[in-house]
């Protein structure tokens, strides 16, 4: 009586399946071998998540930029904003892997979100200039109400993602927590207890006035709690680390929802 076997071997890697060394045994034993591939995580994702940002209108879009959905699901926000106080350019890819390129003309702000980047493997380009003769208060502002926007185009209709997002970020002596919801409602809640009126020549009043113009044009609601913390440098640093990281978890997505709302009223929205 005759014996024979088979085996169904994967593999994602480029590397081809027939010259290692595992295969190679495997078939001066006599097993066949039929190997297959099977797609990244990435491919495996856009695969089984149909998900496509909402099709605006014509004229329409997010705050009165225009959405491509033709194409791959790209999840990308751009945006230029030109007043008599600033001009600002900021582009987003939330499914990136950390590369800023930051340009405000405000060095300690640059710092901060190389971190937003870094920690949130966004990509993230900001180029700005503004009256910063005067202060830094309005490019700080426009900055942020920039990213806002950027990010709200970039999520589309949010299908799919985790949308909440928390993380707890210590840095030497401080502590942040940070919990968000891309729910559609804004609101923030910070809580930092920033001892110093500058860390350099940056005004401190300026990292609550950041997120709440992150969180106007966004739609997120975001709280921000400071546990532990002295240096001023060090709190403000952290709090970045800590929305970076929570923001990540909050977009990536969710792979048991399928491609749903997650909401249990089937949409998410600014009202």
């Amino acid at each position: 009586m005759g014996f024979s076997s088979s085996c169904t071997l994967s593999s994602s890697s480029s590397t081809p399946l027939l010259q290692t060394p595992l295969l190679q045994t495997l078939k001066k034993s006599g097993v066949r071998v039929f190997p297959v591939s099977l797609p990244t995580i990435p491919q495996f994702s856009r695969q089984i998540l149909p998900i496509r940002a909402s099709l605006s209108p014509p004229g329409g879009g997010v705050n009165g930029v225009a959405m491509d959905t033709s194409g791959p699901l790209l999840r990308i926000g751009e945006v230029k904003r030109v007043t008599k106080e600033t001009n600002v350019h900021v582009k987003i890819n939330l499914d990136g892997t950390g590369i800023a390129d930051c340009k405000t003309g405000i060095p300690f702000l640059d710092h901060m979100l190389d971190q937003l980047s870094s920690h949130g493997l966004f990509d993230l380009h900001v180029e700005a200039s503004g009256d910063t003769h005067i202060d830094d208060h309005h490019t700080n502002e426009d900055i942020a109400l920039a990213i806002g926007t950027a990010l709200l185009q970039a999520l589309g209709d949010r299908k799919g993602i985790h949308r909440f997002g928390h993380f707890v970020a210590p840095l030497d002596e401080a502590c942040v927590d940070v919990v968000l919801d891309l729910s559609g409602r804004p609101h923030l809640t910070c809580e930092l207890s920033i001892p110093t009126q500058r860390v350099g020549m940056f005004d401190t009043q300026l990292v609550e006035h950041f997120f709440q113009s992150l969180v106007n044009t966004s739609g997120m609601t975001l709280h921000i709690q400071q546990r532990a913390g002295k240096n001023s440098h060090h709190i403000i640093e952290a709090t970045f680390k800590a929305f970076a990281r929570a923001l990540r978890q909050a977009t990536e997505y969710d792979l048991r929802r399928q491609g749903s709302v997650p909401s249990s009223k089937g949409v998410l929205s600014r009202s």
